[in-house]
């Protein structure tokens, strides 16, 4: 695909060089907006207004939406105000919202500036919603039915008024704005009798979301129901917009990424990372490498304790990366695990006990195997094949119920406190990979020397 893309840029390019728009208009005219943003997005900035141009007026809508901040704004800058009107007026109003949302105040003066009446209401009016919540991603665009239509008045009205709605498949009934019940079009289509009237064929137990509900629960129910929309309305159950699925699809790639950020100890950025300059990279790092650092404090601290401990058997001191590594990777498998289930509502608090009861199971399994490797990894590798001195058979059984101890409660850690802090009000993926990796090589460190101790007679 990537290929294709650049096959595609060099094509687009040769013609506008040869100055051959006709054919470079034809060209852009058969391709989706999607990929002719992605080329459009790499051209050099002085390039960019003359082919964006040539697009035609409900294409160059579609790809303007596609494109990233920076681009658009470039383009905003280079537009007259016909020019500038003629995008807006193509544009969704959720489309709207999110390009004004990303744009600094001068360009939002003259974006609202040039859009009609009533898109700058309805701009204005999203715009008044929390950042994360079903309002902010909604839009006002859908068709809405009266009880009382015929389904022959009812297709007569969504052939009036669809052209400028985002999506017409679902239709809304609605009695004084209130939300009644909806209705699909393959319903109206399929309907024997064009005098039935819409509240005989609708369908009254409709699933909505609160302007206020946080978006990221809204699309939980995309995934759940499989909706292609999904109503939302006031506290007073009057509806006030829709959330389309291409809203919700973009929610939760967000929600993704920040987790999966979250989770590598790196704090959420705004961009793409390719439209990231080095020192912003550096911003999102260094705090988390920062704090983490000063956290290992502790597991120094526990060497120190345990100094004249390890000089009495030096060999322990070989075996303490494999311990720490294990136990690391043992608590972030069960905090991936359940910070996913939690993201998705799979799991929730109640849960805990049954958790940590499978994960006790896994533990013990996980530990007998890595114990038992272990075992012979030492003995023919670290003892017979290099000759290490100083192992013993209670040197080997140390580190063996050591590693078995500490998946143990490595896995108890990691199933336990993403849970917690999200009971808590804290985004359970901070407490995915640093946090856990952390505590759990202090523990590690510390079962190990209290095995040692009892064992060895440290």
């Amino acid at each position: 695909m990537a290929e294709h893309t650049v096959m595609m840029k060099e094509t687009l390019l040769a013609l506008l060089n040869s100055k051959k728009y006709l054919s470079l208009r034809d060209i852009l005219a058969t391709m989706n907006p999607v990929d002719i943003a992605a080329i459009f997005d790499e051209l050099e900035e002085d390039r960019l207004p003359l082919l964006f141009r040539l697009l035609p007026k409900e294409l160059a809508s579609e790809t303007f939406v596609e494109m990233d901040p920076e681009a658009q704004e470039l383009l905003i800058r280079g537009f007259s105000d016909s020019e500038l009107k003629e995008v807006i007026d193509e544009l969704y109003v959720d489309d709207a919202v999110d390009i004004v949302e990303e744009m600094p105040a001068n360009v939002v003066r003259r974006i609202l500036g040039q859009a009609d009446p009533e898109m700058r209401k309805q701009i204005n009016e999203i715009l008044r919603y929390p950042e994360d919540s079903a309002g902010s991603i909604m839009t006002t665009e859908c068709v809405t039915l009266r009880p009382d239509m015929t389904v022959e008045e009812a297709i007569k009205r969504i052939r009036r008024t669809g052209i400028d709605k985002e999506t017409i498949y679902t239709c809304y009934v609605t009695e004084d704005r209130k939300l009644l019940g909806l209705t699909t079009v393959k319903d109206l289509l399929l309907c024997e009798d064009d005098e039935e009237v819409i509240s005989e064929i609708m369908e009254e137990n409709v699933i909505s979301v609160n302007t206020l509900e946080d978006k990221e629960d809204v699309a939980q129910l995309f995934s759940k129901y499989d909706f292609l929309a999904l109503p939302v309305v006031d506290a007073e159950n009057r509806l006030v917009g829709i959330v389309t699925f291409d809203d919700a699809m973009d929610v939760i790639e967000e929600e993704v990424t920040e987790d999966m950020e979250k989770m590598a100890a790196m704090l959420p950025s705004e961009k793409p990372y390719m439209r990231l300059s080095t020192f912003e990279v550096f911003k999102n790092r260094i705090p988390w490498l920062m704090l983490l650092m000063v956290s290992a404090t502790f597991t120094g601290m526990i060497l120190n304790y345990f100094e004249n401990a390890l000089a009495k058997q030096i060999v322990l001191t070989s075996f303490i990366p494999m311990l720490m590594d294990t136990a690391g990777n043992s608590g972030s498998q069960t905090s991936v695990t359940i910070v996913r289930g939690l993201s998705i509502g799979e799991i929730a608090l109640r849960d805990l006990p049954r958790i940590l009861w499978k994960e006790c199971r896994v533990a013990i399994l996980c530990g007998v195997v890595l114990a038992a490797t272990a075992f012979l990894k030492i003995f023919l590798v670290d003892n017979m094949l290099l000759g290490e001195e100083g192992i013993t058979l209670g040197v080997m059984m140390t580190v063996c119920i050591t590693l078995a101890i500490t998946v143990l409660c490595a896995k108890l850690v990691g199933g336990t406190l993403p849970i917690v802090a999200e009971r808590l009000g804290f985004d359970p993926a901070v407490m995915a990979s640093p946090f856990i990796t952390t505590i759990v090589d202090a523990i590690a460190l510390l079962v190990y020397f209290q095995v040692a101790s009892l064992l060895l007679g440290l």
